[in-house]
């Protein structure tokens, strides 16, 4: 199993994105997504965000925001646990990323992106300020196969009460 964090950095009515596309092998290749990675040695959620935010961005995060846990099933590589934040105070100064470029992106503007079909679940429940939840999604290659929130399976394919 694999645990990994991912955190939407929000200024006003934009969310920093990054556009995974200088990473060799990456299951994120041409991706839109947010901000994070993988656990170190016997780090906790929280201080594998913050490393994460710094090494990607530059930034200390100085308010941040658990919402959601994510489960990502995909053929047979190990299942992956996703920490799910949102951020909305930092210290410092936005730096280069060696994994892509990182953008302010308009919210509205999302669905424009060439994201994960999952995603569009997360980023509005992120939106809609829901609750504390539980998401799993199964992909086979880049399509989602299924996806269940809170213990209640969703139908697929996501309508257009999903877009952004």
């Amino acid at each position: 199993m694999e645990l990994t964090t991912l955190c939407y950095l929000e200024r006003g009515d934009e969310y920093l994105m990054l556009h995974r596309i200088s990473k060799k092998n990456d299951i994120n290749k041409d991706k839109w997504i947010g901000i994070g990675g993988h656990f170190e040695g016997q780090e906790s959620p929280e201080e594998c965000l913050l490393r994460e935010a710094k090494e990607e961005t530059g930034l200390t995060l100085t308010s941040y925001h658990f919402r959601g846990l994510v489960t990502f099933l995909a053929g047979d590589r190990p299942a992956e646990y996703m920490c799910l934040y949102t951020a909305d105070s930092w210290e410092g100064k936005l730096t280069d990323c060696r994994e892509g470029k990182l953008e302010w992106i308009p919210k509205r503007h999302l669905k424009e992106l060439n994201c994960w079909e999952g995603d569009k679940i997360f980023l509005k429940l992120l939106r809609e300020k829901a609750p504390f939840f539980s998401l799993k999604l199964r992909y086979e290659g880049d399509e989602l196969r299924e996806a269940v929130l809170d213990g209640r399976p969703l139908s697929l394919p996501l309508g257009p009460e999903w877009d952004q």
